[in-house]
């Protein structure tokens, strides 16, 4: 009985013991479940405050791009938002002052802006494009071939090619008068007016050939037989029409009145 008794009380301790230590581990199982979702909460405050952070630091660099030299409070602020033409031209005359080492820096920077891209171009193209010979010209052609290849913008792209039929005239413009020309069907107008100065410039600075002018004629000829059907419902040319419509006469008088026969007769009536 005595035997009995003690094994009862044994098992009741026992018990008693194991229900504590339960307890005890179920309080701190809590205290570290609260402290962990604490933990993960401060965690997805600070993440949700970087996210904010950086949305506002994007905002704040599209806003800023490709607007970021001029004053917000000018008057020149409120006339640039997307004018393409006053922003290349703007870069142009700040890049102008810049020597030449710059300019050919700025222009092998692969983080440059299209914009500040094309206006390094153009000011090397205008100051320093006459001025460079043999071994470095052969290098600032590599460059610009390199940047042109890699360059996906219609203004740098354009800039190149017109600097390059500048260095080196006889060797590029077999190549690169054709795809200035076709620049001209682009929708953006700004594209649309460097490329036609580009390629009246580069016209007017060489001495009328006829194999110059031929490459002309073929591409503005096959421009015109792709638009027949549009060309046909026209009675008034439209500006790039028209700048077609003038390098279209610049070849045929250059080459002779005979090339009239081989352009398409919608052509005739607005020539």
């Amino acid at each position: 009985m005595r035997k009995s008794t003690f094994i009862y009380f044994l098992l009741s301790f026992c018990l008693i013991i194991t229900a504590t230590t339960n307890n005890v581990s179920a309080q701190e199982a809590d205290v570290q479940e609260k402290i962990a979702q604490k933990e993960l909460e401060q965690k997805l405050t600070i993440d949700e405050e970087e996210v904010e952070a950086e949305d506002r630091q994007d905002e704040d660099i599209r806003g800023e791009v490709p607007h970021a030299d001029i004053p917000e409070d000018s008057e020149l602020w409120q006339q640039t938002i997307f004018d393409d033409k006053m922003l290349l031209d703007g870069y142009t005359e700040k890049y102008s002052q810049k020597e030449m080492g710059i300019l050919l820096a700025m222009i092998k920077d692969e983080n440059l802006s299209a914009y500040k891209m094309a206006s390094a171009v153009r000011a090397f193209k205008n100051i320093y494009s006459a001025e460079v010979f043999s071994r470095e010209k052969k290098i600032i052609e590599k460059n610009l071939l390199r940047r042109l290849n890699r360059t996906k913008s219609p203004f740098v792209q354009t800039e190149i090619m017109h600097t390059l039929c500048r260095m080196n005239r006889y060797k590029y413009f077999n190549w690169m008068a054709p795809a200035i020309i076709q620049k001209l069907d682009h929708y953006n107008s700004t594209v649309n007016e460097i490329a036609f100065n580009s390629i009246n410039d580069i016209i007017k600075t060489g001495h009328n050939r006829s194999r110059e002018a031929r490459v002309v004629f073929n591409v503005i000829r096959k421009m015109l037989f792709l638009s027949r059907r549009r060309l046909a419902t026209i009675s008034e040319p439209g500006p790039v029409l028209k700048q077609k419509l003038d390098l279209l006469r610049w070849s045929i008088k250059v080459l002779g009145s005979q090339e009239i026969r081989r352009l398409p007769k919608e052509v005739l009536t607005l020539l």
